[in-house]
C-alpha cells in the first residue's frame, strides 16, 4: 500500500511543480497522512487536488483507508532547503546546539542559510552602546530547529 500511495503522491506533485512533500506516513488502520508545502503557499484547492489524485486511484474494496492531506502550518518547523528559500526576507527563530537566533533570513541555498540582525554592543572606546549589524551563515546540519516568527 505504501509504495502505491507514494507513486500516486509523486505523480500528483509532478503535476504542480510549485508543491513539494514535507511528510508522508501511513499510520495504524491505514490512516494516510500527507503534509505538503508550496513555493507560493498551499491553497485548499491544492490539498484537494493532491487528495483526489491519491484517493481516486485507490480501491476501497481492496483495502479500507482514510486520507488526510494538509499544508505545513504557519508555525511548522522548517525542514527542507526549499522551505527556507521561500521564506527569504522573513524573520526566523533558529536554534542550534549552541545558540538561539531570531533574525532575518537573507539567503538560502542547498547547503546553508544566512541570517542578519542588529545588536546593541558596548562602544569600543568610552561609555554607552552602539548598534551593529551582524550576520551568520549556518549549514543545515547545524540547525536543530527553525521556524518563521509570526508578527502582527
Amino acid at each position: 500500500m505504501r509504495d502505491k500511495v507514494k507513486v500516486l503522491l509523486d505523480r500528483a506533485l509532478e503535476e504542480n511543480s510549485e508543491l513539494f512533500l514535507i511528510d508522508f506516513e501511513i499510520k495504524s488502520g491505514n490512516n494516510i497522512a500527507v503534509v505538503i508545502d508550496g513555493d507560493k503557499g498551499v491553497s485548499v484547492e491544492d490539498c484537494i487536488a493532491v487528495s483526489r489524485a491519491i484517493e481516486h486511484n485507490l480501491d476501497r474494496e481492496e483495502e479500507d483507508f482514510s486520507l488526510e492531506v494538509t499544508s505545513a502550518g504557519v508555525g511548522s518547523l522548517l525542514s527542507l532547503p526549499r522551505q527556507y528559500k521561500k521564506n527569504i526576507g522573513r524573520r526566523l527563530y533558529v536554534k542550534t546546539a549552541d545558540e538561539v537566533y531570531e533574525a532575518t533570513l537573507i539567503a538560502a541555498d542547498d547547503a546553508a542559510i544566512q541570517l542578519a540582525w542588529k545588536a546593541r554592543e558596548p562602544k569600543p572606546v568610552g561609555k554607552g552602546k552602539v548598534t551593529v549589524k551582524k550576520e551568520i551563515t549556518l549549514p543545515y546540519e547545524t540547525i536543530a530547529e527553525a521556524k518563521v516568527v509570526i508578527t502582527f
